[in-house]
């Protein structure tokens, strides 16, 4: 096992892998910005070490300061938490090359899943569904509306480096597909580096379904079952949960087979190893892939809490070299949980609202977990993600999972920065959300102020 690990991330995901590998008995090193020399992660690590100014381009993306806050601090590993470098085979190399153990998939691996129109090729091969589509990018406008009339509209524009709903345009005619081809395009440049857009039939509301994979180094591969995200605003996901309603009690247990049967193709076909997720789209019967994250996701809790793994514990000694020890059968479900993300930002406009943390009381009760990155007199500064904190709630089965978050989402005090517990609340109450009639549209129509 590594004797010590630098933490390549910021907040809560920090302070999760911080506590679990000194539960292991590793030492940890927190690397940081300027804007987060104060936060909770930062002083509970072993060491720290200054990566330079707030922008992440200039801290959390600065791999040459990275590398050498691990070399001169002795790190033998790396985590790169989810974000910034997490999904980057660059620094993953460049991690193997410094002798430092990178933890996450191989650096062949995230290359494969890069491209995502290269990736739908190959999952394809291995006899994994896909959203019908072009099997490649596209040149120019011209090859995009001659391949949506083949495809049917809507069509989706996607940029094929792209990840988080960046640089994603749906068109339901030929002058909508001009205008957002040129958009994607233009998005996915500044964004990812690379203009590459391909399109896929776009379902107008379909549910958004993942499936958690660990792989050890020894040719091991299992899933960890499903979780749902359908809940969005965006493209970016609001709620999580875990089962998803769709395959609750065991229902639909033949499509939930067929699920889980295409996720390990998928990983298979990429060469996988460590923990990742593809994610899936369910529409009309039908299962869909869309792509495979090289990472840890940021809902992965719902899953620990209702499996009873410790995704980061494994993605360490499987990183060390150990084999995963947990066979396909010992994954069973333990009743229901879901996830809130709590973002800084106006529940009704959805503004950013940074500022200080005046009060922060977060609830405590049985079934309820915390993941948070700031602590009450910290400042929520602009300069990153809006996320401050995960609340996670459990309970036997999805309707006390429920009523248990209602009541922890109403005793979370916040003060001096407006967050989205409103809305969480909303969707809470909603008699569809209650009925787990979910998609991706659901917010446009439900949960209203």
């Amino acid at each position: 096992m590594f004797k010590k690990l630098l933490i390549a991330n910021r907040g809560e995901i920090a302070r999760r892998i911080n506590a679990v590998a000194k539960g292991m008995g590793i030492s940890t090193v927190a690397v940081y910005s300027d804007a987060d020399a104060e936060l909770p992660f930062v002083r509970e690590a072993d060491q720290a070490v200054r990566l330079g100014p707030a922008p992440a381009k200039d801290s959390y993306l600065n791999i040459p300061a990275i590398l050498e806050a691990a070399k001169s601090t002795g790190a033998d590993a790396v985590h790169p938490g989810y974000g910034f470098v997490s999904e980057n085979a660059e620094f993953a190399s460049a991690c193997k090359a410094a002798g430092i153990t990178f933890v996450g998939p191989p650096p062949e691996a995230m290359l494969r899943m890069k491209d995502k129109s290269q990736a739908r090729k190959l999952v394809a091969a291995a006899g994994v569904p896909v959203v019908p589509g072009t099997e490649d990018v596209l040149p120019d406008v011209q090859s995009a509306l001659a391949a949506a009339e083949s495809i049917g509209y809507p069509v989706l524009c996607k940029a094929a480096g792209g990840g988080g709903g960046i640089g994603m345009a749906a068109a339901n005619n030929p002058a909508e597909l001009e205008k957002v081809f040129r958009q994607c395009t233009d998005r996915a440049k500044a964004a990812f580096g690379r203009e590459g857009v391909y399109i896929e039939r776009y379902f107008p509301a379909p549910r958004h379904i993942e499936v958690q994979i660990l792989g050890d180094h020894h040719g091991h591969l299992i899933h960890c079952l499903e979780r749902e995200c359908s809940i969005q605003r965006r493209h970016q996901k609001v709620v999580e949960e875990a089962p998803s309603p769709l395959f609750a009690d065991g229902r639909n247990a033949e499509l939930s087979q067929k699920l889980f049967t295409a996720a390990i193709a998928a990983a298979k076909a990429f060469g996988y190893a460590n923990a990742g997720t593809v994610e899936f789209l369910y529409s009309d019967g039908g299962i869909y892939f869309i792509e495979m994250n090289a990472r840890l996701q940021v809902e992965h809790p719902v899953t620990e809490l209702t499996t009873g793994l410790d995704l980061i514990a494994w993605q360490l000694r499987i990183a060390a070299g150990e084999k995963l020890t947990v066979k396909q059968e010992d994954v069973k479900r333990r009743g229901a949980a879901l996830e809130f993300r709590i973002y800084a930002e106006d529940p009704v406009k959805f503004f950013p609202s940074p500022g200080p943390l005046k009060v922060f009381q977060p609830p405590t009760g049985e079934g309820v977990r915390l993941d948070s990155g700031y602590a009450e007199g910290n400042t929520v500064t602009p300069n990153y993600d809006p996320m401050i904190a995960k609340l996670i709630v459990s309970g036997a089965t999805r309707a006390e999972a429920i009523e248990r978050s209602i009541g922890a989402l109403q005793g979370f005090r916040v003060e001096g920065i407006k967050t989205n517990i409103p809305l969480h609340l909303r969707i809470l109450q909603d008699p569809v959300f209650r009925a787990g009639d979910l998609n991706t549209r659901f917010l446009e129509h439900h949960a209203k102020p």
